[in-house]
């Protein structure tokens, strides 16, 4: 179904705009009630200085050229009337009426409709922050979970490439285009999420970022998702906007303990104490997902490598887990020495363990 002229006109005003709805959003979420304006009092309310072009655009629009602009920019877009369009975004008070996105109609409508989980967290993610979204994305991933993210730096890089690697579903969410790579480090990422899932934007191609189109990124995040988790977040956090707009639609909040002395983790920790579920791994989303134990048989890891692992390595790796020192645990795994010296290198080897800037060996995120 092709997009209506009314949605590609609104999509069209929106870009037009960007610059001025910016200058206008002082307040984190004031994005939800400005966008939901209509396309005459949007104009009244934002233009300014563009009010005369706004008007104008409005007034000769011509539906043909941002189809034109679509197909070339190798885009898809999907209208709000349409079947295909994502139902749980239909939930916002403020859904965007025209999606720009890498793949297919029937592509994204597939990937949306399957249970989803936004990851979501600080750009500035510590060694642990990282393997936790990632563990979290591969163990989502696996299941057959869509992933959601932010494809920015940090958590959601880390997100996005742990559902890659368990070749499972993701979704990037970007504040500019949808063919526009933001940021351009992540231009890999960005490439693998277009061949294997979805990047969607609900501004138009070429389309840069500005301020305020995070936020209102953010509420598309908590639109798709049946749960959102937060991986490390600072009190004054982009991810905390997404966890407020995901409480107004009634979706699961989550979040992953962090160091109570770390900056970087004291938003998440508020969350737990404001009563977000506590999340230890896949399977504690798995459970919010499908019930407890309802996901066994969807994601199993009978044939990880922890679960393969001999006895004597096993023990080695529950006694790196309980912090016991060399001796102790060369004695728990009846091991000598040079043997316990081979069982932690194999451990290493397989990502298992890993050593920290001490030198002693530490369990890595599952």
């Amino acid at each position: 179904m092709t997009p209506c002229t009314a949605c590609l006109r609104r999509a069209r005003l929106v870009g037009l705009l960007s610059a001025r709805i910016a200058a206008e959003l002082a307040e984190r979420r004031r994005a939800a009630p400005i966008l939901a304006l209509p396309d005459e009092q949007l104009v009244r309310a934002v233009g300014g200085s563009l009010k005369g072009a706004a008007w104008r655009m409005l007034e000769t629009f011509d539906p043909s050229q941002s189809l034109d602009e679509i197909q070339a920019a190798g885009l898809h877009g999907v209208c709000r009337h349409d079947p295909l369009y994502p139902a749980r975004l239909r939930d916002l008070g403020d859904p965007p009426a025209l999606l720009f996105s890498t793949a297919s109609p029937q592509r994204l409508a597939e990937l949306c409709a399957a249970p989803a989980v936004a990851i979501v967290g600080t750009r500035r993610a510590s060694t642990y922050g990282l393997e936790v979204a990632s563990a979290l994305g591969r163990g989502l991933g696996a299941a057959g979970v869509t992933v959601v993210s932010g494809l920015a730096l940090g958590v959601d890089a880390a997100a996005h490439r742990g559902a890659l690697d368990a070749a499972g579903p993701t979704v990037g969410v970007l504040g500019c285009g949808a063919d526009t790579v933001y940021p351009r480090t992540n231009r890999t990422l960005y490439a693998r999420i277009r061949a294997e899932g979805a990047v969607v934007s609900e501004l138009p191609p070429g389309q840069p970022p500005a301020r305020w189109t995070f936020p209102a990124r953010n509420r598309i995040m908590a639109g798709i998702a049946r749960v959102i988790v937060v991986v490390e977040a600072a009190k004054r956090s982009g991810s905390l906007i997404t966890a407020g707009f995901a409480e107004d639609l009634g979706r699961e909040i989550c979040a992953v303990p962090g160091r109570v002395t770390s900056r970087i983790a004291a938003g998440v920790n508020q969350l737990l104490v404001d009563g977000a579920h506590l999340v230890r791994g896949p399977e504690d989303v798995l459970d919010l997902l499908f019930g407890a134990g309802g996901w066994e048989g969807l994601a199993s890891d009978k044939h990880s490598a922890e679960a393969s692992l001999e006895r004597p390595l096993r023990r080695v790796l529950r006694s790196v887990e309980n912090g016991d020192s060399v001796d102790d645990a060369a004695r728990g795994a009846r091991l000598s020495a040079s043997e316990l010296r081979a069982a932690l290198g194999q451990l290493e080897l397989l990502g298992l363990i890993r050593r920290d800037r001490l030198g002693a060996y530490e369990r890595v995120a599952r």
